[in-house]
């Protein structure tokens, strides 16, 4: 039974973001393999995340000139929408019936990750992130030959800088070291050929818009990777996805963002294999029903915006409608950790990165203004004597320590400092 329990919190953890009330329970009484294939099986259409209100983000053109009665305006709608957009996103984890679609584009957000802080338009990140929401599941070489030619990612890259009399090495090199093939993979020589291939793309930032100037690009033959040709990017995508070092890297950050960052993947790990025909989705299955998803020593801390959310989808509360959208990003930044602003290409740190003493009393904060906001029926529903053995069902733990159930306990009587110590606890910020 602890194992059941341990590996059905897991499935809820890591690869959506934790139960509502009620979920882990009714998974228990299901069984793993019910649970597992129900976490496995998008639905047609997640009645939850679609409820959530599309954000008005449109093209709002080139920055006025300073000191323009324009510019005010400007600056006001930009960052209207940009905050809009981080809301939107936020609901819809919060909100989603199905966990797996926005889990998984939130997997896909830190790999190819982009920041709007460069770029500043809401709109081209917007329109990557339906983009990895469309192929979250699907095919990862459709999905390489979609981000090739997305803009925002191609800005971020300073793809739009890259011509034939100047090939930018920025877009290639990660291209193949974090996005395709991983370190080590390729040589300074691969790095030359490849910004080579991928002259030519403008964009429009303000929109996002990719275009192919011939007159930029570089038409002659690069040998990369021991191979001679022309390549276009979707030809380019199709090289780089088929060589066996994309199916390791890719079963490699799986590994690392859904079992463990601390320990080696093994060789025989099953995600590899799965990821033959370059099937995300069946990928992704092969880690639900590997023998790791259940070893006791793969343990993971939430990062603060998995936390954030599971904490949400537990208190029943939608992001956009806590009490003001500014101090929401204000503790989600102290934590550091907003939706659309990855701090490099290599996109956000995991597990101990995340816990300091200082990350704790903002963590404490925020969990506190959360719980103010709740109305904390789940746990004012039970009795105090059994609020202790009920709550590791309401926020989906295999078991409280017993340093977590002695807290627990000294608070029975206390619902919001409670939930608080729940929240808060070792065994909730991390998936054990």
């Amino acid at each position: 039974m602890r194992i059941a329990r341990l590996e059905t919190s897991r499935l809820f953890h890591r690869f959506a973001f934790g139960p509502r009330p009620g979920e882990y329970a009714q998974a228990i009484k299901n069984g793993l393999e019910v649970t597992r294939s129900n976490l496995l099986t998008v639905p047609q259409v997640d009645l939850g995340a679609s409820a959530v209100t599309v954000p008005e983000i449109t093209d709002l053109g080139k920055r006025p000139e300073a000191n323009s009665k324009e510019v005010v305006p400007f600056a006001i709608a930009m960052r209207f929408q940009n905050q809009q957009l981080v809301l939107w996103w936020l609901d819809r984890m919060a909100l989603s019936d199905h966990g797996l679609t926005e889990r998984m584009t939130w997997f896909w957000h830190g790999h190819w990750a982009t920041s709007i802080d460069k770029l500043n338009y809401a709109l081209p990140m917007f329109n990557q992130n339906k983009t990895l929401r469309g192929n979250a599941l699907g095919s990862f070489n459709t999905m390489t030959k979609a981000m090739l030619n997305d803009g925002a990612l191609q800005f971020w890259l300073d793809g739009q800088d890259s011509t034939v009399k100047a090939p930018n090495e920025n877009l290639g090199r990660e291209l193949m070291e974090l996005f395709v093939l991983g370190v080590n993979r390729y040589t300074e020589d691969d790095v030359k050929a490849i910004a080579r291939a991928l002259t030519g793309y403008q964009v429009d930032r303000s929109s996002g818009a990719v275009t192919i100037n011939p007159n930029r690009k570089d038409s002659k033959p690069v040998n990369l990777l021991g191979t001679s040709a022309v390549f276009t990017g979707d030809s380019l995508a199709d090289f780089l996805v088929s060589r066996d070092d994309c199916a390791k890297f890719i079963a490699e950050r799986f590994w690392y963002r859904f079992i463990s960052s601390s320990e080696e993947m093994p060789a025989d790990f099953s995600a590899k294999a799965a990821f033959a025909n370059r099937s995300i989705a069946k990928a992704v299955a092969a880690v639900a029903n590997d023998a790791a998803i259940s070893a006791d020593r793969y343990s993971i801390v939430k990062s603060p915006v998995e936390w954030f959310i599971s904490a949400c989808r537990a208190l029943e509360l939608t992001p956009s409608k806590l009490s003001t959208p500014g101090q929401l990003i204000n503790y989600l930044t102290n934590l550091g950790q907003v939706p659309f602003s990855p701090p490099n290409v290599g996109g956000w740190p995991a597990d101990e990165a995340w816990l300091s003493s200082a990350t704790a009393q903002y963590r404490i904060a925020f969990a506190t203004w959360l719980i103010k906001q709740s109305d904390q029926s789940v746990i004012k529903n039970l009795a105090p004597s059994a609020r202790v053995s009920k709550s590791a069902d309401w926020l989906g733990i295999p078991e409280w320590s017993a340093r977590t159930q002695n807290a627990l306990r000294a608070s029975i009587d206390d619902p919001a400092q409670f939930v608080l110590l729940a929240l808060c606890s070792p065994d909730y910020i991390v998936s054990a």
